[in-house]
């Protein structure tokens, strides 16, 4: 039966929702009360000033129903103060009632301004400013100007939604003149009000009431927008690590969640076979991948790396991981995936000499259990040559190039990790001013926004991805995603300018995009190309090259509050001279001048065993 034939014939017709959010939420809470047990969701302040302050300054990604830029821009005018505010922006960011934002913001921040078309309208239209907005509010209005009954005031709303023009028609007469010799619905006239101003407040309610929300239905939705507003205010890393968990089939989805942690601080830790779980996770204010995030993994076997490290404790060597999680669901192309990714890495092998050797022990492995099944091991076989594979030396290979990490990386988890190929170009878009990309996102095109529709940008990023379309007049144009360090931005190129560029549209290439920018409601921007330009970075590198280089003792940690730096600061103690110390912090990307000191040979092998080679540099 439909849902029509199902209320004619008097029974309830209930809609159950599914939102992923929920999910989130509960998997946030989780993360919470591993920290915090006491915690629990019912006891947070629905008047928070510190959550609606970060709304009012639109800053909601991760925050259900207000992601969107037009959302964020209705935020930052309203400046919401209750969860009354951000019921009435659910119900109002709507193709009818959208028409009345302006006029709510206005008498919202100047209730003087507001006006009734009827003084029966205020005690209905008070709460919303003199605007309607809510399905409830259309019932009452007819119940109280016109006098209808409760049923017949759900008889019109319904009309009104469902369009039904000939039953609104016959409604307009009964709402201004009553139905003759009926006590109670005696139309808008007999209660004092005009013929004309009952037909605007007719035309007006069924205008509004095409799209309109119920109140209760936007209530429910404000509050759980309430909810992840408030986790991400007072509880950023959980909200954030479970949004990404819920949205890890959209790499694009996962980057932008990324680069807002990046805004807010918080570090997105490499996945790792002895840190990771299947989703993502919080450890001491940081968000670490989680494995689902990786191709080629099937479920099963995260679930067989997980249980294996929490039973018999973690993985030291490449050799001790493979033959730890040989299972059925093993397999060489999930390891490579782990290895390309670098969720392997820190043990005792580089990427390059893992990827040698995976199929000298996969080999071997499979070789083991075919004689295991075959009942062929004898006595002396534990003296063969595989008995132990960690006697068996990988060759000596250095690691692959930066650039091939991070395509690698790329390819297995649809994101740059341990780095960004746009990072030495950093100079290059300071010196060319490019515009960032991630700014461009956020723009709204409202007052006072840098970035308008038609305005002109300049972009410099790298292509990852090409996509040619055929017009109608069978030339060729393509759409291209543009990167740099913070976003990706779509960019469209015509014909004849893809004809000219045609060798320089090519994925993985470095390049210089003039256009316009692009801002459509409910879309995301994008840029019309008006002219490319090649990588200017070998241009300019003599000339970046020119600038004067800081000289001294540089060294490098991951960040100023971890041991290393205070036992560093004690090698420093007393020792005074002539070069200057820095510290560089990698998780904030920030030099720390220390002091002078003086340095011998001894003290520099005595730094770099400490530290690394590779975080210690002299230069003089």
């Amino acid at each position: 039966y439909t849902m029509v034939a199902l209320e004619r014939l008097g029974l309830l017709k209930m809609d159950f929702l599914g939102l992923r959010t929920l999910t989130v939420i509960d998997d946030a809470v989780k993360l919470i009360k591993k920290n915090n047990p006491q915690f629990t969701l019912d006891s947070i302040d629905i008047r928070d000033k510190d959550t609606f302050d970060m709304l009012s300054q639109g800053r909601t990604d991760a925050v259900f129903q207000y992601e969107s830029a037009g959302m964020r821009s209705v935020l930052s005018r309203l400046k919401p103060s209750s969860l009354e505010d951000l019921i009435a922006v659910i119900s109002l960011y709507r193709p009818g009632p959208a028409d009345s934002i302006d006029t709510y913001i206005h008498n919202r921040h100047h209730p003087e301004d507001t006006k009734y078309k009827s003084e029966l309208l205020r005690d209905i239209l008070d709460v919303t400013y003199g605007c309607m907005v809510y399905q409830e509010q259309v019932m009452e209005i007819c119940r109280k100007v016109a006098g209808y009954s409760y049923g017949r005031a759900d008889l019109v709303r319904r009309a009104m939604s469902k369009k039904k023009l000939d039953v609104m028609e016959k409604e307009r007469q009964i709402f201004i003149h009553g139905i003759p010799g009926d006590k109670v619905c005696t139309g808008a006239v007999s209660h004092g009000v005009s013929e004309a101003v009952a037909n605007d407040i007719f035309d007006e309610m069924s205008n509004f009431a095409k799209y309109a929300f119920n109140k209760s239905h936007a209530a429910a939705y404000a509050f759980v927008s309430y909810q992840t507003a408030w986790l991400k205010c007072h509880y950023p890393c959980e909200l954030l690590a479970a949004t990404l968990t819920s949205v890890l089939d959209s790499s694009a989805k996962v980057s932008g969640y990324i680069s807002e942690c990046t805004r807010l601080g918080i570090k997105v830790l490499a996945p790792s076979v002895n840190s990771s779980f299947e989703g993502f996770t919080v450890k001491n204010g940081a968000i670490r991948f989680g494995l689902l995030a990786i191709k080629n993994l099937g479920r099963g076997f995260i679930r067989t790396i997980i249980n294996e490290r929490e039973s018999a404790g973690k993985y030291t060597s490449f050799y001790s991981f493979c033959k730890r999680v040989y299972s059925k669901e093993f397999n060489r192309r999930a390891v490579e995936s782990l290895i390309k990714c670098g969720a392997l890495d820190g043990m005792d092998l580089n990427r390059r000499q893992m990827l040698y050797m995976l199929p000298v022990i996969v080999g071997e492995l499979d070789a083991n259990k075919n004689r295991n099944v075959a009942g062929q091991i004898g006595f002396f076989d534990e003296g063969s040559q595989f008995s132990d594979m960690n006697n068996i030396a990988a060759p000596d290979f250095e690691e692959m190039p930066k650039k091939e990490l991070l395509n690698f990386e790329k390819e297995i988890t649809g994101l740059y990790i341990s780095g960004h190929p746009m990072d030495e170009y950093k100079e290059v878009s300071e010196k060319i001013k490019a515009d960032i990309i991630s700014s461009i996102l956020e723009a709204d095109g409202s007052f006072g926004s840098k970035y308008k529709d038609n305005c002109k940008v300049k972009l410099y990023g790298i292509i990852s991805r090409v996509e040619k379309k055929t017009t109608k007049n069978n030339s060729v144009m393509c759409f291209i995603t543009l990167e740099d360090i913070s976003a990706s931005i779509e960019c469209i190129v015509f014909s004849k300018l893809y004809a000219d560029r045609v060798m320089q549209l090519q994925a993985g290439n470095v390049i210089v995009i003039n256009g316009r920018l692009s801002l459509r409601e409910e879309k995301e921007p994008t840029v019309i190309c008006e002219t490319i330009e090649p990588n200017p970075y070998n241009v300019l590198k003599s000339e970046l090259g020119k600038k004067k280089q800081r000289k001294g003792l540089f060294l490098r940690f991951e960040s100023r509050h971890i041991p290393l730096v205070d036992k560093i600061d004690k090698v420093f103690e007393g020792n005074d001279g002539n070069m200057n110390l820095y510290y560089y912090y990698m998780d904030t990307k920030k030099y720390e001048f220390k002091k002078s000191v003086s340095l011998s040979g001894t003290t520099t092998d005595f730094l770099i065993e400490l530290l690394g080679e590779e975080n210690v540099v002299v230069r003089e």
